[in-house]
């Protein structure tokens, strides 16, 4: 079997942080590969100034070339919307039967994971394995049977800061890979 975490998120836009995330999430979690799975409509989120999904899923290509074991994902695309996680592990394991999935997410998700659809049968159904997250502390030892923590590095980067620098015309490479920041110069992303 594949080892294969499943990092879901609107990555609008990734930035640095979530592919080091993802780096480190392979090795503290014994996986094979992470999907970086764009999401084109979060049922949790609020969805104004979401990019058009393409562009999402160019700028996650983008960020992750030369990245063996990460894979930019547009598999939620053709599900039907909102993108409930639960009908995208399930379809994923018909589709891809060799193949075991680990479900990542943070822990400001941990802390309302009870509000997920279907919350119950992921956790009876799949890994999950919770990483850090800045003002959203945890108790491991309150964990169910499948749930996890990692201890992964807290990187101090949003998108919404990303939004917010070119919003005012700050530099943002230090935040986003070069080739994500060539990219949204050049289609003018995110500008007022």
């Amino acid at each position: 079997m594949i080892r294969t975490g499943i990092f879901g998120g609107s990555f609008n836009p990734i930035h640095k942080g979530h592919v080091s995330l993802g780096r480190q999430l392979l090795q503290l979690a014994g996986l094979d590969e992470v999907w970086f799975v764009v999401s084109p409509q979060n049922p949790l989120k609020q969805q104004s100034g979401l990019l058009d999904n393409a562009l999402r899923l160019r700028m996650v290509q983008l960020a992750l070339a030369g990245e063996k074991q990460l894979v930019a994902s547009d598999y939620e695309f053709g599900m039907p919307r909102p993108s409930y996680m639960w009908h995208t592990l399930q379809h994923m394991s018909a589709d891809y039967p060799d193949r075991a999935f680990t479900l990542l997410i943070g822990a400001d998700n941990w802390a309302c994971f009870d509000r997920w659809y279907a919350y119950q049968e992921i956790l009876d159904h799949y890994a999950v394995c919770v990483y850090p997250r800045s003002g959203s502390p945890v108790d491991p030892s309150c964990f169910p049977a499948h749930v996890r923590m990692v201890d992964t590095q807290l990187i101090n980067i949003s998108s919404t800061m990303v939004r917010q620098r070119i919003a005012h015309r700050q530099p943002i490479g230090d935040l986003v890979p070069p080739a994500v920041e060539r990219f949204i110069r050049q289609h003018r992303l995110y500008e007022p």
